[in-house]
């Protein structure tokens, strides 16, 4: 397994090599709780997602990666903001150092059953409330407090 080092706003972090297209969901249950899958090359506490495949939109992507990591079936609701930082950069132990690019769309269940699949190794929905005292990166952090702020237009950034 190729493993992963979030650099964010940190000024020994390395030059990126890659900038890749991805996307993530942010999909809340009728409690208020959020999605999230637990990393299994960071520990992190994430919103589910992934990178594109050519021949599918962002997108198709979202819902792909959404039931690959959670077994949950999702549509796409709305767009939360558009992420792309150049202080946040990701190295991976096979030497790629990816610059941040990733679309957070809201999401909504449609179907499918919660289940842990190969990549993460945990998957539960949270409260905000629990979410503080988790493993989280700040990126995702971010996000989770743009969805807070209940905010009328998606972030660009």
């Amino acid at each position: 397994m190729v493993n992963r080092r979030d650099y964010y706003r940190d000024p020994a972090a390395p030059r990126a090599n890659s900038l890749v297209p991805g996307g993530s969901a942010l999909v809340v249950d009728d409690e208020g709780a959020i999605l999230m899958q637990r990393r299994a090359d960071s520990g992190n506490w994430s919103l589910p997602g992934g990178t594109m495949e050519i021949g599918e939109t962002l997108e198709q992507c979202v819902i792909r990666e959404t039931k690959e990591e959670t077994g949950l079936d999702i549509e796409i609701t709305g767009l939360l903001g558009i992420y792309t930082d150049p202080q946040h950069v990701i190295a991976y132990s096979d030497g790629e150092v990816r610059q941040e690019f990733n679309i957070t769309f809201y999401g909504k269940v449609v179907g499918g059953r919660l289940t842990v699949s190969d990549e993460p190794t945990d998957v539960r929905f949270f409260s905000v409330e629990q979410l503080a005292g988790e493993p989280v990166h700040e990126s995702v952090r971010l996000r989770l407090r743009h969805h807070a702020e209940k905010r009328t237009r998606p972030y660009l950034g």
